[in-house]
């Protein structure tokens, strides 16, 4: 996980500097919806995440909404044609599918 990333509550927040309004934003990421923060310094970015944080599960709660986004564990990816047949041809040494080799990859360097 990057180190450029709030958490409160199990939620995280990108950060992000904006030279030209001399300010700090950010937005939460893991939902569907767009719930933004911002701060001048970065005590005041951390208090606007955690507000945007409870304002927003607060929220979800009256709209008897869930506020975290739900993943189905499928996705498509795009990468070259070359790497493609690479990966293909690995897997098919290794006797598993493609799915299975990518699936691996990802989890081994989320877990790094």
């Amino acid at each position: 996980m990057t180190d450029n990333l709030l958490k409160f509550k199990g939620f995280y927040g990108s950060v992000e500097y904006s030279a030209v309004d001399e300010c700090f934003f950010g937005k939460i990421i893991g939902t569907t919806d767009l719930v933004t923060f911002e701060g001048e310094s970065v005590d005041k970015l951390k208090k606007a995440f955690a507000e945007a944080v409870e304002d927003y599960t607060l929220l979800c709660e009256e709209a008897d909404k869930e506020p975290q986004k739900s993943y189905k564990g499928s996705f498509n990816i795009r990468i070259s044609p070359e790497l493609h047949r690479e990966a293909a041809i690995i897997a098919s040494k290794e006797g598993i599918s493609l799915n299975a080799f990518v699936e691996r990859a990802i989890y081994d360097e989320v877990h790094a």
